[in-house]
């Protein structure tokens, strides 16, 4: 069994993540944290992390990046595992994660659907093969509620293929401010908000004549809180370092 607290509990993914987490034998939700407390829930909720005195072995944080250094400070007092599924944080904040990882075991993805970590093997894959002839452009689609452009994941996905590229790539986002012909070395992110689009995710790769199109669309959140469940239950008893989904994808091979 693994016991989770749940950092932002009463926010959208907190409470798909509280139900579902209700309908699986092998762990729960043992507590909640969350500034708002006006949701009923199957477990005591927190609005601050100190006052909980109880045991867990692992700690889920949907929340926002605002909360990173006060669920990270808990998190390294207890000696818990934190599985960090909040996006938009700055570079000083992946720093901070980095830094906790050296303490903690920390697991950080800037989207924990398994589909589309798969999109971005198959991208870097991609990309190393087509590397010269063919034009790099990103796509993304959210609800008209999201805060952050171009959202983490398309930033993930731009860099591991930046990673994969043998030239440093140059992220141009969307293209009214510039009026020039497209660089070889650019990848170009372009952000769509609108409705209740969960989220889609399209790699397009554009050569002569033909075109190659990667693209994950998330039809509910529950994809995101699976991701998040497998994970709490993969770090329990890990120790400290950096996780991401490329491990947690190893262990499930």
């Amino acid at each position: 069994m693994t016991n989770i607290i749940l950092n932002g509990c009463n926010g959208r993914m907190g409470q798909v993540i509280s139900r579902l987490a209700s309908e699986d034998e092998e762990c729960m939700i043992t507590a909640g944290f969350d500034i708002n407390n006006n949701t009923e829930n199957p477990y005591p909720v927190f609005s601050d992390p100190n006052e909980f005195d109880g045991s867990a072995d692992v700690v889920i944080d949907f929340s926002h990046p605002s909360c990173l250094t006060n669920i990270l400070s808990f998190c390294k007092k207890n000696s818990l595992p934190i599985i960090v599924a909040t996006t938009g944080f700055t570079n000083e904040q992946k720093k901070e994660m980095a830094d906790a990882a050296k303490e903690i075991p920390v697991f950080f993805s800037a989207n924990m659907s398994l589909g589309i970590n798969l999109i971005i093997s198959l991208a870097k894959q991609a990309a190393k093969l087509l590397e010269g002839s063919f034009d790099i452009e990103i796509v993304e689609r959210h609800h008209n509620q999201k805060l952050d452009a171009p959202s983490g994941t398309a930033l993930a996905i731009a860099d591991a293929i930046d990673e994969t590229l043998s030239y440093p790539a140059e992220y141009v986002y969307d293209r009214h401010s510039v009026r020039r012909k497209r660089k070889k070395t650019e990848i170009g992110l372009h952000s769509v908000r609108g409705g209740t689009i969960v989220g889609d995710h399209e790699v397009i790769f554009a050569g002569t004549d033909e075109v190659i199109e990667l693209k994950h669309s998330a039809h509910s959140r529950e994809v995101f809180a699976v991701g998040a469940i497998r994970a709490a239950k993969y770090m329990k008893g890990k120790n400290p370092g950096m996780y991401d989904m490329n491990d947690l994808i190893t262990s499930l091979q």
